[in-house]
């Protein structure tokens, strides 16, 4: 589903190559200066920026931030060599503070300790393919995604054994996701 532009504060984050920039991963602006994305995302030694207020990658629409990334502070259990172990969190500090307005916002996190409950509404945005195979879509995309309890996404049915306490299970209609989530105060 194409999400209402404005509607999720999602950032995109991008890499350089020779003099253009792309697209590699999304994230969530946390402080006007720092963002939260995942750590597999700033494994490769280049240069970053984010993108606020972005929606449609090919089209500047006018309200968009394009600011550097001036340091890279990965989870210090993240192993890019042992994905299942968890900890796939970055915080990234900006060159600047963004300017917040209707569309570039704070995202709204949970509580430091909170157990989302089964089902609990969930929406899922980004940039990413919507069908196995499929295209990158060049527009935010949205989906809902209900939480699914701990005991349930445990289950060799779901996950098994490589559900972390630190991990948020989402997912709904037969579908599975894991979202990892550490709460870290910053």
């Amino acid at each position: 589903m194409i999400n209402v532009f404005g509607l999720f504060p999602q950032i995109s984050l991008q890499y350089q190559s020779g003099s253009s920039w792309y697209h590699t991963c999304g994230g969530s602006l946390i402080r006007a200066n720092r963002v939260l994305t995942a750590a597999h995302c700033v494994d490769s030694v280049v240069s970053y920026r984010v993108v606020l207020g972005e929606h449609n990658l090919n089209v500047n629409e006018g309200r968009e931030q394009y600011i550097s990334v001036s340091r890279i502070v990965k989870h210090a259990s993240w192993n890019t060599n042992n994905v299942a172990a968890g900890y796939d969190i970055a915080v990234l500090h900006l060159a600047s503070s963004a300017s917040l307005n209707s569309y570039v916002k704070l995202a709204t996190l949970p509580n430091n300790g909170a157990i989302l409950s089964n089902n609990y509404a969930c929406t899922i945005t980004g940039w990413g393919r919507t069908v196995t195979g499929g295209s990158l879509p060049s527009v935010l995309q949205q989906a809902p995604l209900p939480v699914v309890a701990q005991s349930t996404c445990s289950t060799n049915s779901y996950w098994g054994s490589t559900v972390k306490s630190t991990m948020v299970c989402a997912g709904g209609n037969g579908a599975q996701a894991g979202c990892q989530v550490r709460y870290v105060k910053f």
